[in-house]
């Protein structure tokens, strides 16, 4: 690991979780922003500092069509490659990562303002794509990703300083309390669980298809669900963008229903918290779950559609 880069938090070291402080803001940015107008207002970025996230019912209703176009032909050309992960017990497509490397208009729809001005804003800087992935739940054979934090996994396996990344999403397909939705635990980015356990070698090859190495325990759950006071269920219309906290507390189960349930996930990190070396001492997962290319992103002029 590279020397110089102090462990802000330490997980998975060969001990018991443990409760550390987090140090990082949650907004970097406020809703005077020079370059453009406003994406979030302060009532908005307070919202989405206190909660953690933040749901726009329908805000990207006209991309959802042509993204589904782009997946569609996308399955097809990328059968057998790594970037294509299937369900833990059947043979069903689970995950897309970096979708954006093979559709162009994928692509833009990442720097479409609607998505990137609102992450530029939150993280108060320029921002380039960690990662980007659709996760998919066929009906009734989709199933569950346990509770996590996202940038636990991104310090320990992929080297991800501090606390300065976001997720945007659009939702594909309706999102409802029966498809496998994604649930959060309000305020729990303000809390970071240093994981049990250790890392072993390769792990995202078992765990994209099933998580268990960064995990939280029983106790550790319960006590940030009472602390931030219950839980919250991400239910939409197909369009809706939904931005989470790096750190946030969230799962999903399986999906229970006959129809699918699909969204498509923006890894939005600070150009000035690029990954190190990863903290566990392993060697750097591949490029298509932390991208490599830190160059900036540029908006659209306007957004698509």
């Amino acid at each position: 690991m590279d020397m110089q880069v102090k462990d802000l938090y330490p997980s998975r070291t060969g001990g018991e979780a443990r409760w550390l402080p987090r140090i990082d803001p949650v907004v970097w940015g406020d809703d005077k922003q020079p370059s453009e107008s406003p994406a979030l207002n302060q009532e908005q970025l307070n919202d989405f500092d206190e909660n953690g996230f933040l749901i726009l019912d329908g805000a990207a209703e006209d991309l959802v069509a042509p993204i589904q176009e782009e997946l569609k032909a996308m399955k097809e050309r990328l059968k057998g490659r790594e970037e294509m992960v299937i369900e833990p017990d059947s043979e069903e497509l689970r995950s897309i990562f970096q979708p954006h490397f093979f559709s162009d208009y994928i692509q833009k729809v990442a720097r479409d303002p609607r998505m990137l001005n609102i992450a530029r804003q939150l993280l108060g800087d320029d921002v380039y794509l960690h990662q980007s992935r659709v996760n998919v739940k066929p009906g009734m054979k989709g199933r569950s990703f346990p509770w996590h934090s996202d940038f636990e996994t991104w310090h320990v396996e992929d080297g991800m300083p501090q606390m300065r990344a976001v997720t945007g999403w659009i939702m594909l397909t309706e999102n409802d309390p029966f498809n496998g939705p994604l649930f959060l635990i309000p305020g729990s980015h303000k809390h970071y669980l240093s994981c049990a356990g250790t890392t072993p070698e390769d792990n995202y090859k078992q765990s994209l298809r099933k998580q268990e190495a960064g995990t939280p325990n029983v106790e550790s759950l319960d006590w940030l669900i009472k602390e931030g006071g219950g839980l919250a269920g991400a239910f939409g219309k197909p369009g809706t963008i939904v931005f989470h906290e790096c750190n946030i507390m969230h799962g999903s189960p399986d999906n229970l229903a006959s129809y699918p349930r699909t969204n498509l996930f923006f890894v939005y990190n600070s150009v000035k918290n690029v990954c190190k070396a990863p903290f566990s001492g392993q060697k750097p997962r591949p490029s298509f779950l932390a991208s490599r290319d830190t160059t900036p992103l540029k908006p659209l002029d306007k957004p698509l559609g």
